[in-house]
């Protein structure tokens, strides 16, 4: 199975997102569209770019997200950015991949002991002929340097570092993402993480003691459309993680 959507289909349904006061808790994986949360599971850039929007002052996101599409991701960030009081993100437990993204936007990253951030170069699934894959290869390249040219801005280093971060698929622990200037402090009390993740996807994921079932392709609703099905294919060839 493909990375990207063995990452999706073992994580499906296993995660939360919620609003609670000014804090939003993003404990899942990271989808572009409510479309795409209602076919795999997780929690679309459009709800959490809908709650952001209607928040005012200062907001305090709870992140442990395996990652998911980074192109949700940037709308996330875009929203973060045009907020008009301070953002805190707390890594309670994973913000891997495009959930990395998320965290290091914010004003301030606060890392919870104990958790990780994850940064690698960009997946995608393709079809389509030679060209269709070589210009699917030109399109991950730009997106791994804006991606390296993010976490560079974040850190105040230079983006070729990053790149050779994400070429190594990087897990930080918290005192190495603060030492990395990719988080700006650890948490004096680690919180009580609900959501559990099959990391096997990635290649140089942390050990974890957590019994995963093995993947399987997700169960589709019986008479399911076929034409939703070929519609939700052609998404999938630019969806990046």
């Amino acid at each position: 199975m493909h990375k990207l959507r063995r990452l999706l289909a073992s994580n499906a349904r296993r995660g939360s997102f919620r609003a609670e006061g000014d804090t939003l808790y993003i404990y899942d994986v990271i989808v572009a569209s409510d479309d795409d949360a209602e076919w795999m599971g997780g929690v679309s850039a459009e709800a959490i770019v809908q709650k952001i929007r209607a928040m005012s002052g200062p907001i305090t996101l709870r992140i442990n997200s395996p990652g998911g599409d980074v192109f949700a991701a940037r709308a996330i960030q875009a929203a973060m950015e045009a907020h008009d009081g301070e953002i805190v993100a707390h890594v309670d437990g994973y913000a891997a991949s495009a959930a990395s993204l998320v965290a290091v936007a914010a004003d301030r990253c606060v890392m919870a002991s104990g958790s990780f951030m994850m940064i690698h170069k960009a997946w995608t699934i393709g079809m389509g002929n030679a060209d269709d894959m070589l210009a699917s290869a030109e399109l991950l390249e730009k997106i791994d340097g804006t991606l390296a040219e993010t976490y560079a801005a974040k850190a105040g280093g230079d983006a070729a570092v990053y790149a050779d971060l994400m070429r190594a698929e990087t897990w930080f622990t918290a005192q190495e993402a603060v030492d990395a200037k990719l988080a700006d402090e650890i948490a004096a009390k680690a919180p009580k993480v609900q959501a559990l993740w099959d990391l096997t996807a990635y290649g140089t994921a942390p050990a974890t003691e957590t019994i995963i079932e093995p993947v399987s392709e997700p169960d589709r609703p019986a008479g399911e459309d076929a034409a939703r099905a070929r519609a939700h294919a052609l998404r999938m060839r630019q969806t990046t993680a």
